[in-house]
C-alpha cells in the first residue's frame, strides 16, 4: 500500500540552528542548512506524507521506543547545550497509527521489544527538531514519527530488525514515507579543557576519526554496504559514532542491510563540528 520514497542520513548539530540566528554564528553552517532545505523540497515533490526520524539524540536504556504522539508543540531548550540551543519553538503533527504499527511488527513478528508511546509529556529531541525545522515539516505538512536511536545496551541485529519492521509497516500503511537517520559519523567531542575559542566548533577532535569517516563515505558512494555493515560495530565503537550509529543501522535495516548496494548521493560535503564528523547524504530508494 504505502511507499518508501526518500531516505537520508543527516546532521543535526546545534550550530545549524545558530547559523539561522543573528549573532556570531550567523551563516556558519549555510551549506548544511541548504542541504536540509533541498531535501525537504525534494520530499515535498515526492509527495511525502510522513517522515520517520531515527533520532540518535534520544537516549534509551531498555527496549526500543517510538514517540507516537498525535501533536507536538512546545519550546525546546537543550539540557546538553543550553547556551547553544534554547527557546526554540516548534509545532508538528504526528502519525500515531504508523508508530503503533511499527512497534507491533517489531515486537510480535520480529521478536524485538518495541513500544509506541502516546504521552503529551514525552517531547521531541533536537535530533528530530532541527532537521524537521530546516526541512520544512510544518510548512509542507509532513507528519512525524520519532524513534529513539541513542541505544546504550542494544544489539545491532535487533536494531536492524526494527529497521525491517519500519519498511514492512510502510508497505502496509497508505501514503508516501521518508526515513531520516539523524546523527553524526564519528562523534568524539572535543575535551572541555580545549574549548577556549570558537575554532573548536569547526574542527574534528582527531585526524584518525576524519580519515575513517572519509573512507566510510567512499564505501557509501560506491554502494559497498556489505563491507560497511561488517565494519559498522567496530567503527561505531572506535570512532565514537553518535548513538553508536544505531540510526544508521536502523536505516540500513529498512533498506536491505548488506544487500543494499545503491551509491549514496552526498548533498552536503563532509564537515567538522565540535570534534565530530558530519554529512548530509541521500540513500537512493528502489522503485
Amino acid at each position: 500500500m504505502g511507499k518508501l520514497v526518500f531516505a537520508a542520513k543527516v546532521a543535526h548539530v546545534p550550530t545549524m540552528y545558530l547559523s539561522e540566528q543573528e549573532g556570531p554564528f550567523k551563516g556558519c553552517r549555510q551549506a548544511a542548512v541548504d542541504g536540509h532545505r533541498a531535501m525537504g523540497k525534494r520530499m515535498k515533490e515526492l509527495g511525502v506524507d510522513t517522515v520517520i526520524v531515527l533520532d540518535s539524540h534520544w537516549l534509551v536504556n531498555n527496549a526500543y521506543h517510538i514517540n507516537g504522539g498525535s501533536n507536538f508543540k512546545g519550546t525546546f531548550t537543550s539540557n546538553e547545550f543550553p547556551h547553544l540551543l534554547s527557546d526554540f519553538p516548534y509545532e508538528h503533527t504526528g502519525n500515531p497509527e504508523m508508530a503503533d504499527l511499527i512497534a507491533k511488527i517489531a515486537t510480535e513478528e520480529k521478536g524485538v521489544n518495541t513500544r509506541s508511546h502516546h504521552l503529551d509529556s514525552l517531547k521531541l529531541e533536537y535530533g528530530t527538531l532541527v532537521p524537521m525545522w530546516l526541512m520544512g515539516a510544518k510548512e509542507y505538512g509532513f507528519k512525524i514519527v520519532s524513534i529513539a536511536c541513542l541505544c546504550t545496551v542494544h544489539d545491532y541485529q535487533e536494531t536492524r530488525k526494527v529497521g525491517e519492521a519500519i519498511r514492512e509497516a510502510i508497505a502496509r500503511m497508505p501514503g508516501n514515507f521518508a526515513i531520516i537517520a539523524s546523527g553524526s559519523l564519528s562523534h568524539a567531542i572535543h575535551p572541555n579543557a580545549t574549548l577556549k575559542t570558537m575554532e573548536h566548533f569547526f574542527t574534528i577532535s582527531n585526524e584518525f576519526y576524519k580519515q575513517v569517516d572519509l573512507r566510510v563515505l567512499d564505501l557509501w558512494k560506491q554502494g559497498r554496504f556489505k563491507e560497511f555493515t561488517e565494519m559498522l560495530p567496530l567503527y561505531a565503537k572506535t570512532c565514537h559514532g553518535e548513538g553508536l550509529m544505531h540510526d544508521t543501522t536502523m536505516l540500513l535495516g529498512a533498506l536491505g542491510w548488506d544487500k543494499y548496494d545503491s551509491g549514496v548521493e552526498i548533498v552536503t560535503e563532509y564537515f567538522e563540528a565540535a570534534g565530530t564528523g558530519q554529512v548530509n547524504a541521500v540513500f537512493p530508494v528502489a522503485a
